[in-house]
């Protein structure tokens, strides 16, 4: 059981760096936590700091999630794991792989370094999913784009973009692993969850839209 020990450590390690709380410190001395929305993610670095450090905090969300999926391939690779479950889901080097998808995606949602108070794993997840599918991932982002053009709320596309992930699994990738299409659905919920108060705000219209000020 040492190796998958190996995969959820690494895969949560991984996950946990809070890069945009890293990178609003370098560019200018900042708590991300103190600012904007408040939240651990790029979107909000993006509002309060600007394109490039929001930019630069979003392709290293999905640089640690893609990182941790490609790590846990290998991790089963060396240990000559079966594919195929012949003993159950923790015999299975499927299960595992994307397992370290969902734990990449929880550790930035709940970073032990940030007394596990992280971001909503948008990018992490984006990145993780993209090292299991590019096709599904696609598929996402045009959802994504779709609902941010039509409405301008990014939380509203976030979230749409989430919940069609098991969706496009179920529907577009036929040649993936069983597991993938399982714990994509638990990743997507979080994420989903992980968006509580953006729900409320759209509720009472009190969401801001993209490129709106701040009241």
């Amino acid at each position: 059981m040492l190796l998958p020990v190996a995969v959820v450590v690494s895969a949560y390690l991984l996950g946990s760096i809070p890069f945009s709380y890293l990178v609003v410190r370098v560019v200018a001395g900042a708590d991300i936590r103190q600012h904007g929305s408040r939240n651990v993610g790029a979107t909000n670095v993006a509002r309060t700091f600007g394109k490039w450090p929001g930019i630069i905090a979003l392709l290293l969300d999905m640089a640690k999630g893609y990182a941790a999926v490609v790590l846990a391939r290998w991790i089963t690779t060396r240990a000559a794991w079966p594919s195929a479950a012949t003993g159950g889901p923790l015999h299975s080097a499927d299960f595992w792989i994307a397992m370290a998808a969902l734990i990449a995606v929880l550790a930035h949602m709940f970073p032990v370094w940030l007394r596990f108070h992280g971001g909503k794993g948008v990018a992490t997840a984006t990145g993780a999913f993209l090292a299991l599918d590019p096709v599904v991932v696609a598929a996402a982002i045009i959802i994504f784009l779709i609902v941010l053009i039509t409405t301008r709320f990014v939380s509203l596309a976030s979230i749409l973009s989430a919940a069609s992930i098991p969706i496009f699994f179920h529907f577009l990738a036929h040649d993936l692993p069983f597991w993938c299409f399982v714990l994509s659905i638990p990743i997507a919920i979080a994420v989903i969850v992980k968006h509580h108060s953006n729900i409320r705000r759209l509720v009472r219209r009190e969401e801001r839209r993209m490129g709106e000020p701040k009241p």
